[in-house]
């Protein structure tokens, strides 16, 4: 492999790695922090997709796609968990995965309506539609690199967000110890629901800014899903900067193993978890049990 193709194949990896873990940060905050396992999560991926797709060509612009896209999940977020999710805490799995399934089936149905069966295309803004020369005979779409910095500088916000505002501290405390966090009075009902629709609208974005490097079509969302679950597992319940490092592995190696080996391209993901779980049995950054 020549640097050029190998530097085109670490972007790749890189790339995939940051969507992922955009659908995998918003995954770990809804099953770390409130306790809910939302197998809807894929679906509302795929409905980003849809939802910038119908806004860009409404009006024309990606970023009215973005943006429409993230402010329709975000409220739809905010109604179902003060309506469905939020009679979820505290129960038995079996009835949050149940409901999740259900609102699985909702979503299709309202997207088949809204927006039909037909595979769609998201086209890239004429901005962002030339390339990059990487040697003098291989190049780099700049809308994939476009998507790598706008994917990086939403990680950082995250992470500063978690780390360093006065919400981020309450999150980071009910993740520890939800019971400790009422009793001192803190509004967590109100923290439950932003980041339930944090990690939905974070869902969407995720479908929204890969629609114009990939095609818009019904179940989209559902390998993204159980990478998504794989990424959590990896980097620990709850650890947002353990998804990021989950997230980048399974970009490596699922890039790089459809080059090395394709054969078996579709286990290595599945046998580096089982890896890093007998090493760690809560994941990469989870916490340890005493």
């Amino acid at each position: 492999m020549d640097i050029g193709t190998f530097a085109i194949q670490l972007l790749n990896a890189v790339q995939y790695g940051l969507v992922l873990f955009l659908v995998a940060s918003g995954l770990t905050l809804v099953f770390g922090i409130l306790g809910v396992i939302n197998l809807a999560h894929g679906a509302f991926y795929m409905l980003g997709a849809y939802l910038a797709w119908w806004f860009t060509a409404a009006s024309g612009s990606l970023v009215i796609g973005l943006l429409g896209a993230s402010a329709v999940s975000f409220m739809v977020g905010l109604l179902l968990e003060a309506f469905f999710i939020r009679r979820l805490y505290g129960r038995d799995h079996l009835s949050q995965v149940l409901l999740s399934f259900g609102l699985i089936l909702v979503i299709d149905e309202v997207r088949q309506m809204l927006f039909g069966r037909d595979v769609q295309s998201v086209p890239v803004p004429d901005w962002l539609s030339g390339s990059i020369n990487l040697t003098d005979m291989q190049s780099y779409p700049l809308y994939r690199l476009a998507l790598i910095v706008f994917c990086l500088i939403l990680a950082m916000s995250i992470f500063l967000v978690i780390n360093k505002t006065r919400i981020g501290m309450i999150v980071r405390a009910g993740a520890e110890n939800r019971d400790m966090t009422r009793a001192l009075g803190i509004p967590f009902d109100r923290v439950n629901r932003l980041v339930f629709a944090v990690g939905i609208a974070l869902a969407a974005l995720a479908g929204a800014v890969i629609a114009p490097v990939s095609t818009v079509f019904p179940g989209m969302g559902d390998s993204m899903l159980i990478l998504s679950f794989v990424v959590v597992v990896l980097g620990g319940v709850g650890s947002v900067p353990g998804a990021a490092i989950g997230a980048l592995m399974i970009g490596l190696i699922d890039t790089f193993g459809k080059v090395f080996l394709p054969e078996f391209s579709g286990m290595l993901i599945y046998v580096l978890m089982a890896a890093v779980l007998l090493w760690r049995p809560t994941g990469i950054l989870g916490k340890r049990e005493i």
